[in-house]
């Protein structure tokens, strides 16, 4: 459901560019990033620093192609977008105590530490083709065809590079490793609830 929502800012930018132009579809991807914004401020929900950054670039880059009326500023808002992506995720590791992917899939799955240094470089890769790619469709196709790529290239370029990341974790054996530690956990809190069984009621149950 999260993800949905923040979809919506883009799949109401493609509408409106259907309905309309570049130029109202700019506006309306800006007004859907503020009511995304005032939606979480309403409701009490800790805004996330990539909406807050996606926010900004949106208003910067989209009130420039508004104001010069010139398209170029919002083409390049999708490229700006993933190579900080890439820098910040590039410097986190140089800089940080941990790396981004780690801090965020790291509640979720065990990995040594060369692993989560592959998986931040790799999306970190990753971003940067994006970008570049978003830069190659801009301005080599039609209007029309950019923005179609934005709705459906950009989303199955994520699509592969979580599928690519899965197949990184299957082929080093990471994924099974994950399900044999919860095996072993569960095992542990078993034995340790046996444990604090009273024997009396222990051999009603053998008794039973």
């Amino acid at each position: 459901m999260k993800q949905l929502a923040e979809f919506i800012p883009l799949l109401a930018f493609v509408a409106a560019y259907y309905f309309y132009d570049i130029y109202i579809a700019t506006a309306t991807f800006m007004a859907a990033v503020t009511i995304q914004m005032v939606w979480h401020l309403v409701r009490g929900i800790p805004i996330p620093t990539q909406m807050k950054f996606i926010f900004v670039v949106a208003w910067v880059f989209g009130g420039l192609t508004l104001l010069l009326h010139d398209k170029t500023f919002i083409q390049w808002k999708p490229t700006i977008v993933n190579w900080a992506m890439a820098i910040a995720l590039i410097g986190s590791h140089y800089f940080g105590k941990d790396n981004f992917v780690k801090k965020m899939l790291g509640g979720q799955m065990k990995l040594p530490e060369h692993a989560w240094t592959h998986l931040n470089f790799g999306w970190a890769t990753g971003f940067i083709i994006s970008g570049i790619l978003n830069l190659v469709v801009a301005y080599n196709f039609s209007e029309a065809f950019w923005v179609s790529y934005k709705l459906i290239g950009g989303t199955g370029i994520t699509f592969l590079y979580v599928a690519i990341m899965l197949t990184y974790l299957h082929r080093g054996g990471y994924l099974e490793a994950e399900n044999l530690q919860r095996e072993e956990q569960e095992i542990a809190q078993h034995a340790d609830t046996d444990q604090l069984t009273p024997p009396n009621q222990q051999q009603s149950n053998n008794h039973e």
